[in-house]
């Protein structure tokens, strides 16, 4: 009676483990479930940080010295960059169409009338036109001269303040690379005073010495891709420049042998 009474003890137990067992697994994955529920939440609480939060905060990780520098750097390089573009833009002139027309005032009006077109055309071409007519009633000599002298002028007026640019193209990497000196500089020196190579002492000192020189590479590659376009331009107009004085003297050759 003993033994059965015992068998009969553990057959209960054994099934009320049993019974509970699905209980215990039930709360575990309610509270996983909770849980995970509650991550995503928070997860979508979180806004998104935009590119330009990102850009001012690493701007001020940076350093405000050498960024404030390379910063300065982008500005004058871009505005110098505009005014050149809007310069050469204006400046830019049909070159055959002034051509024909001076050529056609010159047959019907005289040298006074071709003139009076120049007067009225805007562009470096037009006033190396009205150069060489103004010198025409001298000598063909003399207005060939006057076109090549004004020629010279007409460039240094297109290439004006493209010096600047390439300047600062040159000066925004070199600073960078100041700042990534200076930054190693100041890691070596808290290693030093602290005794002991702790990375988070070199972190933050490499940190700024790789931002100052991604941010000057970046202002040199924008200024670069700006300087190409201006060279770009103004070899186009010098060479129209040229193609339009030797076209302006042998309008005048034949003008003079019509004579």
């Amino acid at each position: 009676m003993a033994i059965a009474a015992l068998v009969f003890a553990g057959t209960l137990s054994a099934n009320a483990t049993a019974l509970n067992a699905p209980t215990t697994s039930n709360t575990l994955v309610e509270a996983a479930t909770v849980t995970f529920v509650q991550d995503e939440e928070a997860a979508a609480d979180v806004e998104p940080v935009g590119w330009h939060q990102q850009l001012k905060e690493r701007f001020i990780q940076g350093g405000p010295l050498f960024m404030g520098i390379v910063l300065v750097c982008l500005i004058l390089g871009l505005a110098m960059a505009i005014e050149r573009i809007i310069f050469l833009n204006m400046s830019t002139t049909n070159t055959q169409k002034l051509a024909q027309n001076v050529e056609e005032a010159l047959n019907s009006g005289g040298i006074d009338a071709a003139k009076e077109v120049c007067r009225n055309t805007k562009g470096p071409v037009a006033s190396i036109y009205y150069q060489g007519l103004d010198r025409a009633d001298e000598s063909i000599e003399a207005a060939e001269k006057a076109v090549v002298a004004y020629g010279g002028v007409q460039m240094g007026q297109l290439e004006k303040n493209v010096s600047w640019v390439s300047l600062f193209i040159a000066l925004a990497p070199m600073l960078g690379f100041m700042g990534t000196v200076i930054g190693m500089i100041t890691a070596f020196d808290k290693i030093e005073a602290a005794g002991d190579m702790n990375p988070s002492l070199v972190a933050g000192g490499i940190k700024v010495a790789l931002l100052t020189t991604v941010f000057g590479l970046v202002v040199a590659i924008i200024l670069q891709i700006f300087y190409n376009y201006i060279i770009a331009k103004i070899d186009s107009i010098v060479n129209s420049m040229e193609d339009a004085s030797i076209t302006l003297i042998d309008m005048l050759i034949d003008y003079k042998n019509r004579k």
